[in-house]
């Protein structure tokens, strides 16, 4: 994904499939293999991926973790920049809610990107992410740098950086009276 301007433009999507009946560690080799080969060819310039989250399933968590760091392993030896969303702040930038499900995260990064359908869960997820990074990394990134030209600039940086990580309230509809 890239971005000209405001507009957010689709590269490429995709999801790496690992055999479930191999090791853990066979698949990592794996993951590592492709994902390689994904940057190899698409030469990203910056990374952003999903922070650590708590998963009620232990065993599925640990596994996610392994993955995860693979992933930051092969970004960093590529010397890619890395950016890290919470997950409900991946939610509230793309579908306006840290608490949208799935699908309505898929729909909005569809109509966002003009795909022609709805990705696979886990490319949606990664598209989700890029679209985070992309709308937010630059804001964030020149509201830390401005925190040093002053005060006035550096108070201003910390209401909006507040802003930004704060949830949105929602909008209550009026009661009818009967």
């Amino acid at each position: 994904m890239s971005r000209t301007g405001n507009r957010l433009l689709h590269v490429a999507h995709g999801v790496i499939e690992l055999d479930g009946s191999e090791s853990i560690a066979s698949r990592l080799v794996e993951l590592e293999l492709q994902l390689t080969r994904v940057i190899t060819e698409h030469r990203p310039t910056v990374s952003s991926v999903e922070s650590l989250f708590f998963h009620k399933d232990a065993q599925a968590a640990a596994k996610l973790g392994h993955a995860r760091g693979v992933v930051l392993l092969c970004l960093a030896r590529a010397g890619i920049p890395i950016a890290e969303y919470a997950p409900a702040k991946i939610k509230r930038t793309i579908a306006g809610s840290g608490q949208a499900d799935k699908r309505q995260v898929a729909l909005m990064v569809r109509a966002a990107l003009s795909l022609d359908g709805l990705p696979p869960a886990d490319a949606s997820d990664a598209l989700a992410i890029a679209m985070t990074h992309l709308r937010l990394g630059g804001l964030l990134s020149a509201l830390e740098e401005a925190g040093g030209n002053g005060a006035a600039v550096d108070s201003r940086a910390r209401v909006l950086l507040a802003l930004l990580s704060k949830k949105r309230p929602r909008r209550v509809a009026p009661r009818r009276r009967a």
